[in-house]
């Protein structure tokens, strides 16, 4: 099974994998040999040297170089020259070391992608917006250390000009360099939404207030795409013949015996190329998938599979995608009778095992095709077209992959889910009903098809989150006393009088759960009239009507709701100027949960030394309470002044294991108040029982846990949420020859 690491390295190979190097070729690579780049490298080519980057290439090195080796075929850069002073006098020297007939590739990051647009900060500087103002306060003044400095298209153009590279062509390179999955030559663009292609890819994603993948299509039809782009790949000779390359998808993700490399070229020609011999299995399944497709009336562009090279001719049409996407926004009744097309295609797939009974299962395929999606095919002569089968199940719901074919549809097309929610979608087909159980089933295919278990940790620091995004819009928008009133101090006063929830849905579920037994909650106000009268928690549900039966100041308001701003509109109006803004995914600080610094340590013996934390947490079942569990609060104590321990809820237990605990929650928790080494002790919320809500709740400087989880990707992200919000981790080793587990099957047996 391929580690985490190799699966990074392998991304990174995606920037030059592609690329029709010459066999027995000679090249020239400016890095370290262990990088990943000179991997790929060293597997093409006969003779493969690396110097690694300093400013002495620019002059005696290279030359000293040439004079050892001669001309190099190919001379490979990525991003290594942005770090010189004066990047022409390398770039020269690179082109007298080249052989008349051979190319330089340059990797480099664009100072105006839109990265930095969206607030991810220079790579060099590790400040927002330096590159886009061109380094005017960056290196404005001489005792300035030079870092590094990105370059527009433009200036890089002007640069390789004036260096007599008389040839060149960019290829646009998304999301970035370090995760180099699309490319686009300078003269071609995509002719589909970018919107659920792009998975954007940041230096520092906590600065991030923009969705970058929802601006591509924008940036396509105003003629920016390729001046915006965050990176380039620049395909540079002086005699010699440049790529006949237009667009190139690197799905290198995948690992080795799924990735593949689809290549555009300006022949006409797709080619699908397996990035590792393992893959050469997936173009084979390809062909096959294809012809029962087609043997069973589905519509599929011709294709044949020689030398390990799976061809098909480009298609000058529409996409399904963007087909679909016009047809809504221009005929509703059209938009949805193509939809009910489509379905049925996906129902003529294959043959049917088991009928659809009506009873919300749907029918089972024999062979059910994943990407039978509006994103896999065109719309050409009045039908849609499919290609790029690469995925079949047998025994598959069909209802999964109609299931697949609505939510690919919707993914980024917020304005599509106004004109029609895909909820209407949803009941249309027999959906609904069993519509977790067909999402749950997209969800683990694209998981492991896309590593996203072993890709967790690396996406969690290079991809951004929702709530931080929404956090960094906030900030924007109000001056720095009203941001903390509204979002920051929702706490302040909320014990002195009534507190009422503004919205019924999951953001007031959240709050109830983790905050309710602190914050008792007066009531729920709801504009949707079917919801007043139910209750949520224990809580009724009642129209904004009761604001006039309240007296100022006797009340405070948190807005549940995702989309705020026209519900803070409406209590403005109302004359309610007490109100907050909850955000569930938000770390807030409030008074109840701060501990003193002396805190003694409950009944526990007293330490005369410092304590290394102050305020530690345990989490645990703490079924059968046995000697092992003792000494984990008593290892943990001896680390932290204040102990909080949470016991996971009955239901939690039941979801994780599949058995409900011997001893119920309540009684678990009165054993553990008990323990002379808990200074507190909390029955965990039911439905937020992880360790980011448990965070959220505690504010500890210290998570313990009874085992070192390794190489657990669920584990390693907590880790790093942890460490980010300046908290650690410490695990101590179980105690051997006793756990509830041992304990309940020897009850078992002497029964």
């Amino acid at each position: 099974m391929e580690q985490t690491e190799e699966l990074i390295r392998s991304i990174q190979k995606g920037l030059i994998c592609w690329y029709n190097f010459r066999p027995e070729s000679r090249i020239l690579y400016l890095g370290s040999r262990d990088d990943a780049l000179a991997e790929v490298l060293a597997e093409r080519t006969g003779q493969l040297t690396c110097l690694l980057p300093e400013n002495r290439l620019g002059q005696e090195l290279l030359s000293e170089e040439k004079t050892k080796t001669g001309t190099f075929d190919y001379i490979v850069c990525a991003a290594a020259w942005e770090r010189f002073r004066r990047p022409e006098i390398l770039l020269q020297n690179l082109r007298e070391m080249l052989a008349p007939q051979g190319v330089m590739l340059l990797g480099m990051n664009n100072r105006l992608g839109l990265r930095f647009f969206c607030g991810d900060r220079d790579p060099y500087t590790e400040r927002s917006f330096d590159g886009v103002e061109g380094y005017r306060r960056a290196y404005a003044k001489k005792e300035d250390v030079f870092c590094g400095h990105c370059y527009s298209r433009a200036e890089m153009r002007e640069m390789l000009e004036r260096t007599e590279w008389t040839q060149v062509q960019f290829y646009s390179v998304l999301p970035n360099l370090d995760n180099p999955m699309l490319f686009y030559r300078e003269d071609y663009l995509p002719n589909e939404s970018l919107s659920n292609r792009v998975f954007p890819c940041y230096d520092h994603p906590d600065s991030v207030f923009l969705e970058e993948e929802g601006l591509y299509d924008g940036l396509i039809k105003n003629g920016m795409f390729h001046e915006m782009a965050n990176a380039y790949l620049a395909e540079c000779t002086v005699d010699g013949q440049l790529s006949d390359v237009l667009h190139v998808t690197a799905s290198m993700e995948r690992g080795r015996d799924d990735a593949l490399l689809t290549i555009i070229r300006s022949s006409g020609i797709v080619e699908k190329r397996a990035a590792y011999p393992e893959g050469r299995k997936r173009l084979r399944s390809l062909l096959e998938h294809g012809q029962d497709l087609q043997a069973h009336g589905v519509p599929m562009v011709e294709a044949r599979l020689e030398n390990d090279v799976y061809t098909m001719p480009y298609i000058d049409g529409e996409v399904g995608q963007v087909y679909l996407k016009r047809l809504l926004f221009a005929d509703l009744g059209k938009f949805l009778q193509e939809m009910d097309r489509f379905r049925d295609m996906i129902l003529q797939s294959s043959d049917t095992v088991e009928p659809d009974r009506g009873d919300g299962r749907g029918a089972i395929l024999r062979r059910g095709y994943l990407d039978l999606v509006p994103l896999n095919s065109f719309y050409a002569d009045g039908r849609f077209v499919f290609y790029d089968q690469e995925f079949c199940k047998e025994n598959y719901p069909a209802n999964a992959i109609v299931t697949r074919m609505i939510t690919t549809f919707y993914a980024g097309n917020l304005e599509c889910q106004k004109i029609l929610p895909m909820e209407k979608l949803f009941d249309r087909y027999g959906l609904t009903e069993d519509l977790q159980h067909w999402r749950r089933m997209e969800w683990e295919f694209l998981r492991d098809l896309r590593k996203e278990d072993k890709l967790r940790v690396y996406h969690e620091k290079c991809r951004r989150n929702a709530d931080t995004v929404q956090t960094n819009r906030l900030r924007m928008n109000y001056s720095e006393n009203e941001y903390q009133r509204l979002f920051v101090d929702i706490f302040k006063n909320a014990g002195s009088g009534k507190l009422i929830l503004f919205g019924s849905g999951n953001f007031a579920k959240k709050f109830l759960g983790m905050y309710g037994k602190e914050y008792p909650v007066f009531a729920i106000v709801d504009n949707d009239e079917s919801r007043w009268g139910q209750s949520l928690k224990g809580v009724q549900v009642v129209s904004p009507e009761i604001f006039a039966t309240l007296k100022k100041g006797e009340y405070k308001v948190l807005i549940c709701i995702k989309n705020y701003l026209s519900v803070a509109r409406q209590l403005e109006e109302l004359g309610v100027k007490d109100y907050c803004v909850f955000d569930p995914g938000k770390v807030y600080v409030r008074e109840s949960r701060t501990v003193p610094l002396n805190v003694g340590g409950g009944t526990a013996e007293k330490d005369t030394g410092p304590k290394k934390y102050h305020i530690g947490y345990v989490a645990g079942v703490f079924d059968l309470f046995h000697v092992g569990h003792v000494n984990l609060l008593r290892r943990a104590k001896e680390l932290c002044d204040y102990l909080i321990v949470g016991v996971v809820p009955d239901e939690a237990v039941f979801r994780l294991k599949d058995r409900y605990p011997v001893i119920p929650c309540e009684d678990r928790v009165e054993v553990i108040r008990a323990c002379r080494y808990a200074d507190q002790v909390e029955a965990l919320p039911e439905d937020y029982a992880s360790i980011r809500d448990a965070y959220r709740l505690f504010h500890f400087d210290v998570q313990f846990s009874g085992d070192d989880h390794g190489e657990n990707t669920d584990w390693l992200a907590d880790q790093e949420f942890l460490k980010k919000n300046g908290a650690d981790i410490v695990f101590f080793p179980y105690t051997e020859k006793v756990s509830s587990t041992m304990l309940r099957e020897q009850m078992e047996k002497e029964r």
